[in-house]
């Protein structure tokens, strides 16, 4: 069985900074792309960011300059570095990944259970 464990989150001022990670766990192949969405309340959720096994990088445009995705291929872990931060990221954030597991022999999308960012002052 394939989870994904998120960590980090919570309350921050503007202008400050929190970092999120994620892990893959269980019978896992290959992972591709990894990434982070977001769902703010009344909103759609959206992507953030994601990378590849390659190591590109897809960020949206709110959070170019601010947010860095990074990956440890070797680890099945994502990170996401969010610097000045502003009260419009406030949201829930999902890590997601495309995983190759060896049971199913197929690939599937996964989700983290979310965890809340809030920046207020």
């Amino acid at each position: 069985q394939v989870q994904l464990v998120e960590s980090g989150g919570g309350l921050v001022q503007p202008g400050g900074s929190l970092r999120l990670s994620c892990a893959a766990t269980g019978n896992i192949y290959s992972i591709n792309p990894m990434g982070w969405y977001r769902q703010a309340p009344g909103k759609q959720r959206e992507l953030v960011a994601r990378i590849n096994n390659g190591g590109y990088t897809d960020y949206a445009d709110s959070v170019k300059g601010r947010f860095t995705i990074s990956r440890d291929n070797a680890k099945n872990t994502v990170s996401l570095q969010m610097n000045s931060l502003k009260p419009e990221d406030t949201a829930v954030y999902y890590c997601n990944a495309r995983i190759f597991v060896r049971t199913n022999l197929d690939w599937s999308d996964y989700w983290g259970q979310g965890t809340q960012v809030t920046v207020s002052s």
